[in-house]
C-alpha cells in the first residue's frame, strides 16, 4: 500500500479529510478556520489545491460529502457553532454558502449524511448535548428535527445505519432511519426515527467505555445478516456492538485495547475491515476470523 504526501496549505492543524465519491477530490478542514479542496494525485501528477473555502469564524472539525445524485454538495462544522452547506457551481471549483445552521449553542463537533436512499438529510451532534437532522424539502427549505439532551455533557460523535436492515432485499420494506451517537459521558446511544420523531432505541443506553466516546461507525450491511456498530475512546479501547434482529439487545464486546486514545473508526465498503486511527499515529486494519475473534490484518505505513 503505497502513500503519497499532499501539502494542503493550510496554516494550522487539520482536523479531517474526507474523499468524494469517486475519489478524485479531497476536502480538509483545519483550525484556521478554512476548507481546502484538492485532486487527489498520483506518483506522476501531484496533488493541486483547487479551492479555498472561507466562512468559520473557529476551527473546523469535520467535512463530509454528500451523495453526488444530489450534486456537488459539502457540508462543514465547526467550534463556532454553525454547521455550513457548500454547493458547487455550474463553473467548475466555483463554490457558494447554500445554507449556514445556526441551531447549535455551542461547537459542533460531527456531522453525517444520511444514507442516499432518505434523500438529502444532514445529522449534526454539538457541545449544547443535541443532535439536529436537517432535511431539505423539495422547494430547497429546510426542515428541522431534533433530539435534546441527546448526551447532556455534550456529543462527540455520530453515524448513520445503512438504509437497507441487515437481511433485507432491495426494494422491500421502507428504509431504515437510525443513527448511534457517541458523547462526552462515555456511552454510546441508538435513535430511531418513527413518524418524523426521534426517539432512543428501545434497549438502554449503552456503557461500555470509561471515558469519552471519539468516534462511532455503523458498519455497511452489504450481505451481512447483523447489525454492527464500532466505537473507540479516550480510553483506548474499541468496542464492537453487534444485533442480530430488531427487538434483541446490542451485545459489546471489546475488539482491541490499544493502551492509546483511538480517534477515528472507518468500515471498509463491504462492511468486513474497520481501519483504526489512534493516538501514537498509527492506523491499522482489522478484520473479524471465523471464531468471531477480531485480528488485525495490517498496518498503514506512512
Amino acid at each position: 500500500m503505497s502513500s503519497q504526501k499532499i501539502e494542503t496549505g493550510h496554516q494550522d492543524m487539520i482536523h479531517d479529510v474526507a474523499m468524494d465519491y469517486y475519489g478524485k477530490r479531497l476536502a480538509t478542514a483545519s483550525s484556521d478556520t478554512t476548507i481546502k479542496i484538492l485532486t487527489v494525485g498520483s506518483s506522476s501528477r501531484p496533488s493541486q489545491l483547487l479551492t479555498t473555502l472561507s466562512g468559520h469564524q473557529s476551527p473546523v472539525w469535520r467535512v463530509t460529502w454528500a451523495h453526488p445524485k444530489f450534486g456537488s454538495i459539502l457540508a462543514s462544522c465547526s467550534y463556532d457553532g454553525r454547521v455550513i452547506i457548500w454547493k458547487e457551481g455550474a463553473t467548475s471549483n466555483q463554490w457558494a454558502q447554500a445554507h449556514v445552521f445556526t441551531e447549535h449553542k455551542s461547537s459542533v463537533n460531527a456531522i453525517a449524511w444520511a444514507p442516499h436512499e432518505l434523500g438529502l438529510s444532514l445529522a449534526c451532534g454539538s457541545s449544547d448535548g443535541t443532535i439536529s437532522v436537517f432535511t431539505v424539502r423539495s422547494n430547497g427549505g429546510w426542515d428541522t428535527a431534533r433530539i435534546d439532551h441527546a448526551h447532556p455533557v455534550g456529543v462527540t460523535s455520530l453515524s448513520w445505519a445503512p438504509a437497507l436492515a441487515p437481511g433485507s432485499i432491495v426494494g422491500s420494506g421502507s428504509p431504515v432511519q437510525k443513527i448511534v451517537s457517541g458523547g462526552f459521558d462515555s456511552s454510546v446511544k441508538v435513535w430511531e426515527c418513527q413518524n418524523g420523531i426521534w426517539k432512543l432505541e428501545t434497549s438502554p443506553s449503552i456503557q461500555m467505555h470509561k471515558d469519552w466516546v471519539r468516534d462511532v461507525a455503523w458498519a455497511p450491511a452489504l450481505g451481512l445478516q447483523k447489525s454492527t456498530i464500532a466505537s473507540a475512546s479516550q480510553d483506548g479501547v474499541v468496542v464492537i456492538w453487534t444485533k442480530t434482529k430488531e427487538g434483541e439487545h446490542w451485545q459489546g464486546k471489546v475488539m482491541n485495547d490499544f493502551k492509546t486514545a483511538v480517534w477515528r473508526l472507518s468500515w471498509s465498503l463491504a462492511g468486513n475491515i474497520l481501519s483504526v486511527a489512534d493516538g501514537d499515529s498509527n492506523v491499522t486494519l482489522w478484520k473479524e476470523a471465523a471464531d468471531g475473534q477480531w485480528q488485525q490484518v495490517t498496518k498503514v505505513e506512512h
